[in-house]
């Protein structure tokens, strides 16, 4: 698969129901580890609240080839008082099944670490579950370093 196949784009108010679908897939996704066992609480007038409304919580990112929407990313800042910098935080990133190894994953991280440097973070974090191997040999091919375990759950920093 060629990257230039691959376009990464911002969520827009109109894909609240695609996110709300690429949530439950990622749930099902963390469900088959053993990384999730519960119910999704949220929904679209969650989301577009949360998401499209005055104060944006989170940000959604889109990988599409061809048009179809093959992958996305979830994420939002957090503030170091000690770095005086934003940390990203990358709360969820999932990549349809029969598009994985596709470079769809490394076409999001690439948007992720523009956004990165744009406003000037400290490091990219996030979590993922360490019954997840095929995860953690991608963000480790990356360059992120486990920076803590806690049970199943290994700690992610990034400094792209």
């Amino acid at each position: 698969m060629e990257p230039n196949l691959v376009k990464v784009r911002r969520a827009t108010p109109n894909d609240v129901a695609l996110i709300l679908s690429f949530i439950h897939k990622k749930s099902a996704f963390d469900s088959n580890v053993g990384a999730f066992s519960g119910i999704i609480q949220t929904s679209e007038e969650k989301i577009a609240k949360t998401m499209f409304g005055a104060v944006p919580f989170a940000h959604v990112l889109f990988a599409e080839i061809a048009n179809l929407t093959v992958g996305f990313a979830l994420y939002y800042f957090r503030y170091s008082s000690f770095a005086g910098q934003p940390i990203l935080w990358l709360d969820d990133l999932y990549v349809n099944e029969e598009m994985r190894s596709k470079r769809i994953g490394l076409g999001l991280m690439e948007y992720l670490t523009q956004i990165y440097r744009d406003n000037n973070c400290s490091h990219l974090a996030w979590t993922a579950d360490a019954r997840n191997i095929r995860g953690l040999h991608f963000y480790h091919r990356l360059g992120a370093e486990i920076i803590k375990k806690h049970d199943n759950q290994c700690f992610l920093n990034w400094k792209p």
